[in-house]
């Protein structure tokens, strides 16, 4: 018969009557409570042998394991130490077997050791329980949260109701109480308890209301305006929301300060494959002008892609305002109306640019430097250098290929006007208005070259 078989009261006296016979062969007194500590060091090393052992024997079976049949599940359990956590309970539930034998019922030692124990092995039980929800939780998090939801601040309430529970019924061990009075007990600290734990609760709540309407995942790149958030969300905790910023920064922000304030969530952008460019130039209004024929000519001569347009607006004797997406209007009135039909064309025929998207070449409200012309149109794709790479190929497709209309970029004057006008002795005619504005001496105005 092993002695996991034989009951535990009778390895207890077993163990008893060899510590009396060791005692007598040394010489020593009998004294009960000499016997009582041999005895709880004896009993301390057999548990904690027996835990070593089965420690030792499971992590082999298990490697084994892992070794033929390449288990992903076996390694994950030894590398988040699962097993091992789960293997601590075997040494308090063995020293709670037998130590209770060794002392009388009156004994004053015997009380405080058996209640250190009971903590003891209520902590390493909730721990053990914690670690399987973990695992669990990661496991599912890997296979089944496809949305990659933000699920770790529901792990974190289940794992702070666990250690809550451990602690309770530690308080109770050591005053000697039910747990269920001491429950009963705390109603009258509620508010205290709710001052304690208000950052827990506020993230509780908030992390449900961000699971539950999708507001926020992990992967998601998101821009808190009241905070220097503006990067990709890496964790998501009942207590904190880390986003790491593009310049690899970290910001931490509780999860209720997304609920309380307006955040921008990039994720649609993402998911819908193309990102948006919106740019304006300025023209200058001086450089606008009627179109003529031989204007109409020259301009469909060296950008072949007008002419389909052009020949539309000649057969329907007005422009085409068709209301599609992809169809975007200019007019042959002006040289501007020709810039964007060309533009458009241009956009309509770049393939970096989606066509099923809308575009728009657009004129804005006029302002004292001119007129906003705006582009609006969607890239065929959101990585950041090849969105960036593109915008900046349209705006300088923009810079060089106005003048051909005849159209002029307002720019302010720099140092370069001054020094044409010192050399021609011309005088712009905005900038002398610009100068008169200044004070209201009489003087030569200053040339301006918008």
């Amino acid at each position: 018969m092993t002695l996991a078989l034989i009951p535990s009261n009778q390895v207890a006296q077993w163990l008893l009557v060899h510590i009396h016979r060791w005692l007598d062969i040394v010489g020593l007194e009998k004294d009960q409570t000499l016997e009582e500590i041999i005895y709880s060091c004896i009993i301390v090393a057999i548990a904690m042998g027996i835990g070593w052992m089965a420690r030792t024997v499971i992590l082999y079976g298990v490697r084994k394991f892992m070794t033929i049949r390449h288990s992903e599940l076996s390694k994950e359990l030894i590398q988040h130490h699962v097993l091992i956590h789960c293997s601590h309970i075997i040494t308090p539930l063995v020293i709670l077997a037998l130590l209770p034998f060794a002392f009388t019922e009156d004994s004053t030692f015997s009380r405080i050791v058996l209640r250190a124990l009971l903590i003891y092995t209520t902590y390493v039980v909730c721990k053990a329980i914690c670690s399987v929800t973990s695992f669990v939780w990661m496991r599912f998090d890997e296979t089944r949260n496809s949305k990659n939801l933000p699920l770790r601040g529901i792990l974190d309430t289940i794992i702070g109701i666990l250690w809550f529970i451990a602690i309770i019924i530690c308080i109770s061990i050591l005053v000697d109480k039910s747990p269920v009075k001491l429950l009963t007990g705390l109603g009258a600290f509620a508010a205290v308890l709710m001052l304690v734990f208000k950052d827990s609760i506020l993230g509780l709540v908030a992390g449900l209301q961000l699971s539950q309407n999708d507001m926020l995942r992990v992967g998601d790149w998101i821009v808190v305006p009241s905070t220097i958030a503006n990067g990709i969300v890496i964790d998501v905790s009942l207590t904190a929301v880390k986003v790491q910023n593009f310049d690899n920064t970290i910001v931490t922000l509780p999860p209720y300060t997304l609920i309380s304030s307006s955040f921008q969530n990039w994720r649609g952008m993402v998911d819908s494959g193309c990102r948006r460019i919106m740019r304006s130039f300025i023209i200058d209004s001086d450089t606008i002008r009627p179109s003529t024929p031989e204007m109409i000519a020259t301009v469909s001569e060296k950008y072949p892609i007008m002419k389909s347009y052009l020949q539309k607006i000649k057969e329907l004797g007005h422009p085409d305002y068709d209301p599609g997406l992809a169809t975007v209007n200019g007019t042959d009135q002006t040289n501007l109306g020709l810039y964007r039909i060309y533009l458009c064309q241009w956009l309509l025929n770049n393939p970096a640019i989606r066509n099923d998207e809308q575009i728009l070449v657009r004129v804005m409200d006029p302002s004292g430097e001119g007129l906003p012309l705006q582009i609006w149109c969607f890239t065929a794709t959101t990585k950041w250098t090849a969105y960036e790479a593109i915008q900046s190929a349209v705006m300088e497709h923009v810079a060089v290929s106005v003048s051909d209309f005849g159209l002029r970029l307002f720019n302010d004057p720099s140092g370069t006007d001054v020094t044409t006008v010192s050399l021609t002795g011309s005088i712009p005619t905005a900038q002398v208005a610009k100068a008169a504005t200044e004070d209201s001496k009489p003087a030569t105005a200053a040339p301006q070259n918008s």
